[in-house]
């Protein structure tokens, strides 16, 4: 790999480090070490926040798939999105799945792991890429219908 290639790869895991940092990490829990991100804060908009965390989580393993992590990474990866979406879905306490699961965070540090073991990482190919991003569809479609489901179900007890 030339120092170019390593250049933009080091540029695209520091901004995927940023986005993970943000959506898992990046909210302090007063009077504890422990923290959670805006993942779990934007989660708490019914059908919203989770169709819009799970994006943000799809977009992590896109790009994951992009810089060459091998299949079994991949596949790794895209079931973490896979249950924090549907366990997220859940009404609050999918909230506080997300906020100790952290799917992103999870999926960064595999990826980190791929790119520093010589020779795990080949270079992407677009049928790997459109098979995630396929996946990652199904899953969002899944959530979505669960979220409208739950929300009606709701509704439905409400009225």
């Amino acid at each position: 790999m030339n120092p170019k290639d390593d250049t933009r790869r080091d540029s695209a895991v520091r901004r995927l480090d940023a986005l993970s940092y943000v959506m898992d990490n990046s909210i302090p829990l007063p009077g504890t070490n422990r923290r959670f991100g805006l993942d779990a804060v934007i989660g708490l908009v019914p059908g919203f926040g989770d169709a819009a965390g799970s994006l943000m989580s799809a977009y992590i393993v896109v790009q994951a798939a992009r810089l060459g992590a091998p299949a079994s990474s991949l596949v790794r990866m895209v079931l973490n999105v896979g249950i924090e979406a549907v366990v997220g879905a859940i009404p609050f306490a999918g909230d506080l799945f997300d906020a100790w699961f952290k799917a992103n965070a999870r999926n960064v540090r595999l990826l980190r792991q791929e790119l520093d073991r010589p020779g795990s990482t080949r270079k992407s190919s677009t049928g790997v890429v459109l098979a995630v991003i396929l996946a990652l569809v199904l899953i969002l479609g899944t959530v979505g219908w669960l979220a409208i489901s739950v929300i009606q179900a709701l509704w439905q007890a409400i009225t």
